[in-house]
This record gives C-alpha cells, structure tokens and sequence, in this order.
C-alpha cells in the first residue's frame, strides 16, 4: 500500500524527522508512538504531501528554510513529487491533528465539503456509511461546526475525510484531549472503517494504549528518529515499551 524511505526534514538547523522508513499494507492499522515532538505529524505531513504546502509558505514568507528528502512509494508508484491535492485523488487522506474542521459550517456543509472529489453515487453512499458509524452526527447535521464537543469534532473530522474516498486513512492524533469513553468510540470506528470498507490506517498518538488493541503493526518514534518497530505483541512483550508508552 505504501512504503517510504530515508524520510528526513530540516526546520532550518533543526532535524525534525531522521531517516524514517515505515510501511503500511493493504488492510493494516499501523500505529505510530512517540512524546510531543518526536515527529509524528511531521511524517503525517510528510506521506500526505502537506509538508510541500508549509516549505512553499515558508519560502514566500521569508520564514524559515524547510528541506526534505526521501523516498515514498504509494500502491506501487513513487509520489514524493506528487501535491498533497494529487496525492488525495489517489486516495492518501490525512485528518489532521486539533480536528480543522469548518467552525462557521454546519456538520453536513462539512461532510460535502469533504466529498469534493466523490461522484454524487459516492458521496450519497458515504455519506450513510458516516451516520451509520457516528450516528451522533446525523442528529447534528444542522449543528454549527464551532457549537459541536471536541469529541463531536473529531467525529466530524474523520467523517470528513471519509467523504473524500480515501484507499488509506491518515489519523493524526484523533484521541488528543478527549474522554476515556470518547476515545473508546474512536477506536471502536476506526476498527469498523477498516474492517467493514476495507481502508488501511495509519494512526498517531502520544499515548498508545487506547490504541494498541487494534493496530497490527506499530513504529516508535523518538526525537524524530523511528527507534522501535514491530507487531503488538512484540511491543507489548517489552518491558520499557510498556511502561513508556503503554503506562502498564
């Protein structure tokens, strides 16, 4: 499904991913660990093309330099060149960290604007399936983006993505200040969405163990650097992988 290499990104003088390779195959969830700043969503960035995005900004800006560099490689063809707007025709979807979803919209405004690049067919179908998997929202259609709960946006921000038919799903950190019940409901979702549309994932968090149960394979990152790899037995069976990220 996708598989990158030598993954690295230069903030100026700082090295914010170093050499990172991860993978992803058809129907995984693949889950990705580490603290603040260890360069989680700058690989986020990274596979989905919105790093090119933030370096062009940066360079009209006068901001900070930005270099990158390595290889990915997405269902057999190398898309390191390819916009982030390119990418998602291709069905790389990223739902970014902190939801961004459109605050002045309501929740349905939302949804089709996340189907942009549906066929009418689609977005009516995709559009059930999201109500089907957070039937909170159907009841919210008419809600303002802004009124909705932290847990509410992040439904929404995943539905979002999913309206825009997305072959692999990139969730930044989708847990990021919610509930214990909340983010049992996220990961019982996003469970569902890949097992009942087939979607690969690709998950971030700070703090693994909401997630653990459901991913098949798992990378740890550590300043930017992927120190750590393996099934989740594996990891589970690792006494400093445990307490760190697991809190067991």
């Amino acid at each position: 499904m996708i598989e990158a290499s030598g993954l690295m990104v230069f903030y100026e003088n700082m090295l914010a991913l170093n050499n990172v390779a991860i993978r992803c195959e058809k129907n995984q969830i693949v889950g990705v660990f580490g603290a603040n700043s260890a360069g989680k969503s700058t690989l986020m960035y990274m596979l989905s093309g919105i790093i090119e995005d933030i370096r062009k900004k940066e360079e009209m800006a006068g901001g900070e330099r930005i270099s990158v560099l390595g290889n990915i490689r997405y269902r057999g063809e190398e898309i390191m060149g390819l916009k982030p707007s390119r990418r998602a025709r291709k069905g790389l979807v990223l739902c970014p960290e902190r939801r961004r979803i459109f605050k002045e919209c309501t929740v349905l405004e939302n949804l089709r604007i996340g189907g942009y690049l549906a066929t009418t067919a689609q977005a009516k179908e995709t559009l059930e399936y999201v109500f089907k998997v957070f039937p909170a929202l159907e009841k919210l259609q008419k809600r303002i983006g802004g009124f909705l709960s932290g847990g509410e946006q992040q439904m929404l921000a995943i539905g979002r993505a999913l309206m825009a038919q997305p072959k692999l799903l990139l969730l930044d950190e989708p847990l990021l200040g919610l509930s214990p019940l909340m983010q049992a409901i996220l990961v019982r979702a996003t469970r569902e969405i890949r097992d009942e549309k087939g979607i690969s994932i690709i998950v971030t968090e700070q703090y693994a163990r909401p997630v653990l149960p459901i991913v098949d394979y798992a990378f740890i990152l550590e300043n930017g650097a992927a120190v750590l790899e393996g099934t989740r037995e594996e990891l589970m069976n690792n006494p400093d992988i445990r307490s760190a990220y697991f809190g067991i």
